[in-house]
Order: structure tokens, then sequence, then C-alpha cells
């Protein structure tokens, strides 16, 4: 038996148990390989599966628990952190919210299969006041079903697999040093196209101070919330704001300034939909700096009346 095999056999699920936990708390660390590596040797030696099946739900169902709990009781705060943390701010800021705004807690039954989605969505759970027992049995459902496609993969493919590990133990360090190449290039490829994703919504903003004076003035530009309904109906929004969801919908004169705004690290869905309407005419589009947030710290007041807005 092989040094890895032996690493695998006393260590391997202990290891999936840790990987499938950091990766649910947001570390960069894919934990399917290591679950179908250790499903694959458990299936070559006769073992039964379940154990690793029951301890990455098991680990899954804690780090979500943990984020329902600090979505609840931290609120935005948490989702602010964790998307200028997450390797895919673009999966963060402009997929979650709107996943989760539109579907709610059944959209945890894909999250974990959703690069940049799962613990976005269940500090959302929290921070909109899902029910827990709602989020524990989507999540709990989610869960199973990602963790068993993973063991399934491992059982179907146990041979390959199998060649695989012979392969990288007949390697001896060199084999070592491959899986950790393999590693570092991952986690280089996210860090690049994170970089890139800011680069690409980098533009001029307008300040809220200034907004605000606009405003004041009768002189305000035509604003845009991008952000989903669920937050606008419950936090509120910036007066005269329409709400959008897609370049499409809006239909103001292209002469006109636009001025967009959402609640999310750098303005990147705003950023997103400004460059959107750039390519469609609109020349004088800028993103609030600071969001909604920055609006709301800087004392300027909020809509909150049941009036409905559309972009024209």
């Amino acid at each position: 038996m092989s040094a890895l095999e032996r690493l695998i056999e006393h260590y391997g699920l202990l290891v999936v148990f840790a990987n499938v936990l950091a990766e649910q708390l947001g570390a960069p660390l894919p934990a399917y390989p290591a679950l179908i590596l250790t499903a694959a040797w458990m299936t070559r030696s006769g073992q039964p599966l379940w154990p690793a099946f029951a301890l990455a739900l098991a680990a899954a169902l804690l780090a979500d628990s943990v984020w329902y709990a600090a979505g609840k009781h931290v609120g935005p705060r948490v989702l602010r952190t964790l998307c200028r943390i997450s390797l895919s701010p673009d999966s963060c800021v402009s997929n979650t919210r709107r996943l989760y705004g539109r579907w709610g807690a059944p959209s945890l039954l894909v999250a974990k299969f959703i690069p940049g989605f799962a613990s976005i969505a269940t500090a959302m759970a929290g921070e909109t006041r899902t029910r827990f027992a709602s989020f524990l049995f989507f999540d709990t459902l989610g869960a199973a079903l990602w963790a068993g496609v993973a063991v399934l993969l491992g059982r179907l493919f146990s041979g390959a697999v199998d060649q695989l590990l012979a392969t990288l133990a007949g390697l001896g360090r060199l084999g070592l040093i491959l899986v950790l190449a393999a590693l570092a290039l991952y986690l280089a490829r996210k860090a690049w196209l994170r970089q890139r994703f800011l680069r690409e919504i980098r533009m001029d903003r307008i300040g809220v101070d200034e907004l605000a004076e606009q405003i004041e003035r009768g002189e305000a530009p035509v604003i845009l919330d991008v952000r989903p309904p669920i937050y606008r109906e419950r936090e509120g929004w910036i007066p005269g704001a329409l709400a959008i969801a897609d370049a499409s919908e809006v239909a103001a004169d292209p002469q006109r300034e636009l001025v967009v705004y959402c609640a999310c690290p750098n303005e990147a869905s705003a950023a997103r939909l400004a460059q959107q309407l750039k390519a469609r005419g609109y020349r004088r589009v800028r993103p609030l700096a600071g969001g909604i947030d920055a609006w709301v710290a800087a004392g300027h007041p909020l809509a909150r009346t049941a009036e409905v807005a559309t972009a024209a």
C-alpha cells in the first residue's frame, strides 16, 4: 500500500469533514476531489460509503447553520464581508441576490453546485428571516444531493481513480508536488478572474452627497435601483428611484444622466448595469459610490411607500 493510500485509509474521512467544512465556510478549497477520492478508495476496499456521505453532509450543515445564524444576527455586513473575500465576486453580487431573491429557500437545493453561491445563499436565508425549519429542510436536501453526487462519482469511477492514485504514488514526492501545483493553479486562476472582474467594473462614480444635492435642486438624474424586490421592499429606496432588473427595461432619454445603485461590494451589480446601459447608447451613466449603504450612512432619506415605479 502506498503512502498516499495509507493517508486516505487513516485520515480520509477526517479530511473529507474538514475540507467540506472549510469550503462551506468560505475557504477557496474545493471539497469534491477529496470526497470523490475517499469514496473511490472505500469502494475498492469494500467499505460502506455512508460514513463519507454522512460526514460530508454533517460538515455542510454545520457550516451552513453558522452562516444562517450570522446572516440573521449580523445581516448585510456578513454578506458584504463574504463578497469581499469571495474569489468569485461576479457570482456573489450578480447571481446570489437575484437567485435567492427570486426563489427563496428552494434555491438552496442547487446552491452548492453554483460557484460562489452556497455560503452567500445560506447567509441570505438568515438575513431575510427565512424560517429556520424551511431553511434546514431545503439546505439538508441540497447538501445531501451535493454530497451524494460526489460519493456516487467516486463509486462509479473508482477504477479510474485507483489508476490515478497508483500513478501519483509511483511518482513519489513529484506526485505530491503535482497535486499541490494543481491546487495552486486553481487558486491563482480564481484570483486572476477576480482581479479581471474588478478591473472591468472600474468607472466614474457619483457620491451620495452630490446626488442628494442634485435631488434638492430639482435636477435629479434618472435613478435606477438594481436590488432584488425583497430588499427594496424591506429596506426602502432612494426617493424617485426606479426598480430595474435589466438594461432592456430602461427607456429614458439617452441624453439624461442616469445613476445606478445596488447594495453590494464595489458597486459591482450597479457597474455591470451601467456598462450595459452605455453599450445601449446611454453615455451619462454612473454608479452610486457605496450604494444604498453609503446613502443611509450619510443620513439621506429613504422612500418606503407602496408606490410602484417603472423605468420610462
